[in-house]
């Protein structure tokens, strides 16, 4: 079952033992992804201090950032953006941060409305305020 593991060549490295995503049958179920620069421990749109504290954050960024890495997964896997059919959301602020995910979520989705849940939780593994979990079909 190891050849249905895929591994990315254009999103970050995962942080943990996981693949990028695993394909069963016509079904593609990514693991959370964050907005992380391939390559590098950067997050577009975070300030860290020295101790990798969050000193501020722009949530717009970081959406943008994962959608994108989202988008990398895909095509990679030989996916695409349209064959999403569930998407899971983790937010570490919803009062402060839904309205402006939701605008840009909506933006990216106007075409393909898969059903969506989003979660506030506490923190993330990485000092990110955004992850998604997805799982898309493969034609």
């Amino acid at each position: 079952m190891t050849e249905n593991i895929i591994h990315s060549s254009k999103a970050p490295e995962p942080v943990g033992a996981y693949p990028h995503a695993r394909r069963v049958g016509n079904l593609l179920f990514l693991s959370g992804v964050g907005p992380r620069e391939k390559g590098t421990k950067k997050i577009p749109g975070v300030e860290l201090d020295e101790q990798g504290n969050i000193i501020s954050y722009d949530i717009e960024t970081q959406c943008h950032s994962v959608f994108q890495n989202i988008k990398y997964i895909l095509e990679d896997a030989g996916s695409d953006w349209k064959n999403i059919v569930d998407v899971t959301v983790f937010l570490t602020n919803m009062k402060a941060d839904f309205k402006t995910y939701n605008r840009i979520y909506a933006e990216y989705f106007k075409d393909n409305q898969p059903c969506r849940t989003t979660i506030e939780i506490l923190s993330l593994p990485t000092p990110i305020a955004i992850e998604l979990k997805v799982i898309a079909t493969i034609e």
